[in-house]
């Protein structure tokens, strides 16, 4: 077989197999355009970013995650006594046995817990409503 034969057989099945190559390339993009789907998110997989909401430098998140951890509860603990237990009265306030650290800061992380979760029902029920009007825009455009 001389070299001119060998090097057209070799083009013819390049060829050939270059085409096919094509062709698979080509098969999975219809298909994924024809199956893809947009699926609705639910209320519990969005992501949560703290960083929106705490001031934690990059890096020192841990230390100041900590604080906030120890000292929020506390100030918010102290607040709460001194509002509704005194009745904003400092005399009152002054009267009061603040030596238990650990009291303060329970009462102060019950009151942010229940402040938390209220708000979170509050964001669930936004997230409701929000997707009832897009579920009946879909519809009406459907409809049309």
């Amino acid at each position: 077989m001389d070299n001119s034969t060998r090097d057209n057989n070799n083009r013819r099945n390049n060829t050939m197999y270059y085409n096919q190559m094509v062709r698979d390339s080509r098969v999975p993009q219809r298909k994924i355009h024809k199956t893809e789907r947009v699926r609705a998110k639910s209320f519990g997989s969005q992501k949560v970013d703290f960083s929106n909401i705490v001031f934690a430098p990059e890096g020192y998140e841990s230390v100041f995650y900590t604080v906030y951890f120890f000292t929020i509860p506390y100030i918010v603990g102290i607040i709460f006594l001194f509002l509704f237990i005194a009745g904003a009265t400092f005399e009152n306030f002054m009267l009061m046995d603040m030596n238990s650290f650990f009291i303060v800061w329970a009462i102060g992380y019950e009151v942010i817990a229940a402040m938390s979760l209220t708000y979170i029902a509050y964001l669930y029920l936004t997230y409701l409503s929000e997707d009832k009007k897009k579920n009946a825009r879909k519809k009406q455009r459907r409809r049309q």
